[in-house]
This record gives structure tokens, C-alpha cells and sequence, in this order.
């Protein structure tokens, strides 16, 4: 069960010296946190329980609330936190992620890392929305924003995610139409939401399919639900932002601080248009689905296994016939003994070949072509006085 967060009552009155009082904004601190670019407030707040922030000095707790003049510190590093501009345009960096690159911080097989290209924030870091495979490329978005990364992953919005994908092989109608519909995987229900066609032949054939949803090699499983492997997969676009045509693999691109409030503003009103009742219930709708699909994907699982084992012991349990043999004429019986099958006898494991029985059998030597065999002489005179006996010629031939 996951542990409750404690809640605290906000304070945004404070009395001055002078008697006066006067309206404060606070916010929570590991939203601070998220928003300065330290990462996500989930992650934020497993950060303050670990007990390396302090406010002013002093040591956080979760929960806490922070002003903007507060001093915050995470292991005696100084968090610059965003204001005025800042806070309502964060910095937002397009890159072209190549195939065979990570997308993590640590990795412990030491394998390349996309973090490793990009440019230093003072006082924050860079916060991926989303990632890639280490084989899958396209449009990979970093943000120094915690608020907008969240707003931008979190599955209640619904962010397409549309990409381009090559097969080995073509989808038959029948499948395009199951993977339109949707079908279970072992998280859950999945679907595209569109799937076209654009062309190609044989081990280069190209889909354009768009997702809700960012899952695990999503796009990748459901292809392989229907028996096709994908063998190049690029995402293009994420949301209302699309991969410049012009930016090659490994380059990077920063979006100017205007498109960014632009795009902010855009998805504030698409969060609006929806109401807090219908978020919550579409919300339990898709928990309940998945649900659902977790325990048919294991009742199946738990089906084709038990299926396989009773197979296997019924192949077991099968007697044998009276009599069965193989098709040398050998009976099944018990361990078989194959030393004297007629193929067996010149060799034997225990002594290899046993010279003496094959001596022993050894056929006679054949003389010169046109001889008889031991029934008749060698060179003796066959009735009409030639070579060979029994009316053949000197070369075997018929007279």
C-alpha cells in the first residue's frame, strides 16, 4: 500500500514588525524542486524522505512549504529557482536521438548516454520527457521544467506520439484491423490510434502509427502480437511538436522562449477543456481495463503452460503396442539392446571393431571381370569353347 503523504495546512498570512499583515505565496517544496529541474516530484520526493535538502538551513521534511526568497540546498548544492521570465518559458531542447544511445544518467553496462551531449543548466538539470530504446531514434524532448515534464508524460493527458516504423513483412488487413481495435498485452490493453500505410516492399516496408500512451517498447509488442518484427523505428512527433526536417541524428535544437509560453498556454487549455470529474472517471476507466488485461494476459499464460505440461506427461503416460517395433524390425522393449542389429555387429562401443567376426564373414574374392564366381573355374571353357563358362564373352558380354 503506498504510504500517505502528510498534508499541511498552507500560511499565506504573515504579520510584519510593524503590525501589518500581508499575503504570501508558498508552494510546496518538492514541487520547488521539480520546477528548478532536479527531476520529477515523485523523485523529489523520495529526495526530501532521504533527508539531503534543507530550508534555510535547516533540515525538510515532506510536506514543507517554501517561499521564493527561502534558501533551498540538496546535498549543500544551491537550487536556483526559476522566477519571473523563467518560471513561465523553462527551456526546452529538441534532440535527434540516434540508434545506440541511452536514455539514463547511469547506466551500469557503460553504454553512451544522450545526457552526455547536452549543455549545462546552472543550478538545474535537463529532465527527459519520455524516452526511447537504445535502438529506437527520433524526436527525444528535455526540459528544465519539472511541472512541464510531468504535464507533458503524465497518461490523464493523452499526448499522441506518433512514429514511423519499418517491418520485415506486410500486415494483412485482418491485423492491421486487430491492432486498430486493440489487443492485450502483459500491462494492459494497447492500440493504435491511427495506422497507415506508406509503402515499401518486402524487408523494407513502412508504417506511420500514432500512441496515447508511452509504455515500454509499446509500438514494438504490439507489432509482435501479430507475428511482425520491427526492424527501424523513429518517433517524429510528441504532441504539437515535430521533429525538424532538417535536424540530423545527434544534433540539437532549443526552442526560442516565445514558441515555449505558446505551447504552455496551448496545453493549459486543453487541460481546462477537461473537468476534474471527467478526468477522474476516464482515469478509473483505463486502471479497471488494465487491470483486467493483467489478469487474462496471466490466466493465459497460466493456460498454455498447464497445456505444455499435460502433453508432456501424456506422451510419457502412452504405452507402447505388443509387438511395436521400428522401422528396421527391432521390438520396443524397455532399454534396447541394438549390439546384434545386422548394423550394429562390426562395431560395438565396449570394443570397437571386432575384426575377427568380420573376418570370419568376409565374402570371396572376386576374380578378373569375366571370370565366374566360386562355382565355376576361372578362365575354364563354356560349351561353344570360349573364355569365360556359362556362354559369356571375354568382356562379360552375351553371345
Amino acid at each position: 500500500m503506498r504510504k500517505p503523504r502528510p498534508q499541511t495546512q498552507e500560511t499565506p498570512w504573515v504579520r510584519n514588525a510593524d503590525g501589518t499583515t500581508e499575503h504570501v505565496v508558498t508552494e510546496k517544496l518538492q514541487k520547488a524542486l521539480a520546477d528548478a529541474g532536479w527531476g520529477s516530484r515523485r523523485e523529489m520526493e523520495r529526495l526530501i524522505e532521504s533527508g539531503v535538502v534543507t530550508v534555510n538551513g535547516q533540515p525538510a521534511k515532506l510536506g514543507d512549504r517554501v517561499k521564493a526568497d527561502d534558501v533551498i540546498r540538496v546535498e549543500g548544492r544551491t537550487v536556483r529557482r526559476q522566477t519571473g521570465d523563467e518560471a513561465e518559458a523553462p527551456r526546452v531542447l529538441l534532440y535527434h536521438k540516434p540508434a545506440g544511445e541511452i536514455v539514463t544518467r547511469d547506466d551500469p553496462e557503460g553504454r553512451p548516454s544522450v545526457f552526455a551531449h547536452l549543455p549545462r543548466v546552472p543550478g538545474g538539470r535537463w529532465i527527459a520527457v519520455g524516452r526511447l530504446d537504445f535502438n529506437t531514434e527520433g524526436l527525444l524532448i528535455f526540459t528544465t521544467s519539472g511541472s512541464l515534464a510531468n504535464r507533458l508524460m503524465h497518461p490523464r493527458f493523452e499526448l499522441e506520439r506518433e512514429y514511423a516504423v519499418r517491418t520485415v513483412g506486410e500486415l494483412s488487413e485482418e491485423d492491421a484491423q486487430k491492432l486498430l481495435a486493440g489487443v492485450d498485452l502483459e500491462d494492459g490493453p494497447a492500440k493504435f490510434e491511427t495506422l497507415t500505410d506508406e509503402g515499401g516492399k518486402g524487408l523494407n516496408h513502412w508504417y506511420a502509427v500514432t500512441i496515447r500512451e508511452g509504455r515500454n517498447r509499446e509500438v514494438r509488442r504490439l507489432f509482435e502480437s501479430v507475428n511482425l518484427t520491427v526492424s527501424r523505428l523513429i518517433r517524429v512527433r510528441y504532441g504539437d511538436v515535430e521533429l525538424p526536417s532538417g535536424l540530423l541524428r545527434g544534433k540539437m535544437k532549443e526552442l526560442e522562449p516565445a514558441d515555449v509560453k505558446r505551447w504552455i498556454a496551448a496545453l493549459e487549455r486543453a487541460e481546462k477543456a477537461v473537468s476534474p470529474e471527467a478526468a477522474r472517471e476516464k482515469a478509473e476507466e483505463v486502471k479497471a481495463e488494465k487491470a483486467a488485461a493483467r489478469i487474462r494476459w496471466r490466466e493465459r499464460m497460466e493456460r498454455e503452460e498447464a497445456e505444455r505440461t499435460e502433453k508432456v506427461e501424456r506422451s510419457e503416460r502412452r504405452p507402447r503396442r505388443e509387438g511395436a517395433s521400428d522401422r528396421t524390425g527391432v521390438p520396443f522393449k524397455g532399454a534396447r539392446d541394438l549390439s546384434e542389429r545386422p548394423t550394429q555387429r562390426a562395431y560395438r562401443k565396449d570394443r570397437g571393431f571386432d575384426e575377427t567376426e568380420e573376418a570370419g564373414k568376409a565374402r570371396p574374392a572376386r576374380g578378373p571381370r569375366g571370370s565366374s564366381r566360386a562355382s565355376g573355374a576361372a578362365g575354364s571353357k563354356g560349351s561353344n569353347g570360349s573364355k569365360g563358362g556359362r556362354g559369356y564373352g571375354p568382356r562379360g558380354g552375351r553371345l
